[in-house]
């Protein structure tokens, strides 16, 4: 019994316990968001499978537990089987908090979202909403009452995040004229990034957090500046990790990476971000895999 009991308290020493972790379902959204931490903006295409989703949180879920485990994108209610997302993160960390982070457009197509929010009373539907303008608000009158009648009906979780009122900028320019920052004070850029407790599951590694996951999706479509190289030579926390270096990486705060972010708050008034698709937003097609 005491060898047993050795054993169960070394390998407990293991688990990794994390606030957050977060997972990219689509590349895809339907909205225009200038300097979109996730690159968003920029038409990136893409669709995770739940056979690849299952490997990359079968290589994490016995070494890592967050407290959240959140599912994103781009805009997640655009792939068709998010319903099964949510409950392979369920299976995959039965104790961590869910949160489905969307802009709302596109839950009317996924009627069965409901009833397994129903039954999983630890998640909850983060609404973002990303303009105050009349114009916006009239798109969103649909989502309002849908959420409403989840709400009333299966006593689905809801909160709303008004995150336009809070936008900053995350790096200059745009497209193959975006440049980094790069103040030199990575330890201000850190304490001021509203993604620094946003790790990201992707490729099935675990990267510091949205604008070095995928900033090389932005350089394979424009080419950046040579000013981008140092932060494209980021290398994730792979699968093979030891424990000291996935301790070590949960650990640490700033470091140079981070300088490519700005050391002091951008603010930026955004623009209404469904100006681009227009009257066509409510009937976007659902992106297909690159």
């Amino acid at each position: 019994m005491l060898g047993i009991a050795i054993h169960t308290s070394e390998r407990n020493l293991h688990v990794r316990h994390i606030d957050n972790l977060e997972i990219h379902l689509t590349h895809s959204c339907n909205l225009t968001c200038e300097s979109c931490s996730h690159y968003s903006n920029y038409g990136h295409k893409g669709m995770l499978s739940l056979e690849e989703a299952e490997n990359w949180m079968s290589s994490w879920n016995r070494r890592i537990r967050p407290r959240m485990f959140s599912l994103l994108g781009g805009e997640p209610s655009l792939h068709p089987n998010l319903v099964d997302f949510m409950a392979l993160a369920r299976r995959s960390w039965p104790q961590a908090h869910l949160r489905l982070v969307t802009n709302g457009f596109f839950l009317h197509r996924h009627p069965a979202l409901p009833i397994f929010l129903q039954h999983d009373r630890d998640a909850t539907i983060y609404w973002s909403i990303h303009h105050g303008s009349p114009d916006y608000q009239e798109r969103i009158v649909p989502i309002r009452k849908l959420l409403k009648e989840w709400f009333l009906q299966y006593n689905v979780r809801i909160r709303v995040s008004f995150s336009h009122e809070k936008w900053t900028r995350r790096y200059q320019g745009s497209g193959a004229a975006m440049e980094p920052f790069a103040h030199g004070k990575p330890r201000q850029s850190w304490k001021h990034c509203p993604a620094r407790f946003c790790p990201q599951l992707f490729e099935g590694k675990i990267w510091k957090c949205p604008p070095l996951a995928y900033l090389k999706m932005q350089d394979a479509k424009y080419k950046l500046s040579v000013r981008w190289q140092p932060y494209l030579a980021y290398e994730p926390l792979p699968t093979d990790c030891s424990d000291d270096e996935l301790n070590a990486f949960f650990s640490r705060e700033e470091e140079s990476y981070c300088g490519m972010c700005a050391a002091r708050p951008q603010p930026l008034k955004l623009a209404i971000p469904l100006a681009s698709i227009g009257r066509r937003m409510t009937s976007v097609p659902i992106a297909q895999s690159s």
